[in-house]
């Protein structure tokens, strides 16, 4: 099956990470993405399948394709207001919206004309894009980025009305690799954890190339 053959990880461990690459769960037609929520939020999202009041469209909100930095974000999901970790099966197609319609929160001058023009493409975009240093299983941070992607206006509506395909409860998964981890069962923690492999996309504005 196509979605067995994409979520095994075939990447060559002998080969270095690129500096900038997005690593994903994804089939033919959807790729995971990860939200930590309070139980307020994250209760009535799993029961309707889509985001709900009190979920606020008004606010940007950011989906992470990595795991392991959705668990550095939200301390294994026990920080307060991130106790639920959500995976949301998003569209490819609505995931390469983001890709074409987002500026970096950043100036880069290897990639923006001026500073002037880095602004104006942050104003007129809907959608921003950060590469953070990615997280080992022990959440130490590591010499390659993991793509983040921040959400806000006609972005938001689209992800919550036509992207959204399915969003499970990881939270008991979180807490069960957490508690391998802190008794030092790195190795049986690492076979928990989502099959995270290249997910090939090019965005040269973004810096990302394959």
């Amino acid at each position: 099956m196509a979605e067995d053959r994409l979520n095994t990880a075939t990447d060559d461990p002998a080969l270095p990470v690129p500096y900038r690459q997005i690593r994903a769960l994804y089939t033919d037609t959807t790729i995971t993405v990860y939200q930590a929520y309070s139980n307020q939020i994250a209760e009535p999202a799993l029961q309707a399948q889509r985001f709900v009041p009190p979920f606020q469209m008004s606010r940007m909100t950011w989906i992470k394709p990595s795991f392991l930095w959705m668990m550095y974000r939200s301390g294994w999901g026990t920080k307060d207001g991130q106790e639920r970790v959500l995976a949301i099966d998003i569209t490819r197609s609505g995931f390469q919206w983001c890709l074409e319609n987002a500026c970096l929160s950043h100036f880069d001058p290897a990639i923006h004309a001026s500073e002037a023009a880095w602004q104006q493409a942050k104003e007129q975009s809907p959608v921003r894009v950060q590469w953070d240093p990615e997280r080992s299983i022990r959440l130490a941070r590591l010499d390659y980025r993991s793509i983040q992607i921040g959400l806000s206006g006609p972005a938001v509506e689209k992800y919550v009305g036509d992207w959204i395909v399915h969003i499970r409860d990881m939270t008991s998964l979180a807490r069960e690799i957490h508690g391998l981890v802190d008794a030092g069962a790195n190795t049986a923690a690492e076979k928990l954890l989502p099959q995270e492999v290249h997910y090939p996309a090019v965005a040269s504005h973004l810096g990302l190339t394959l």
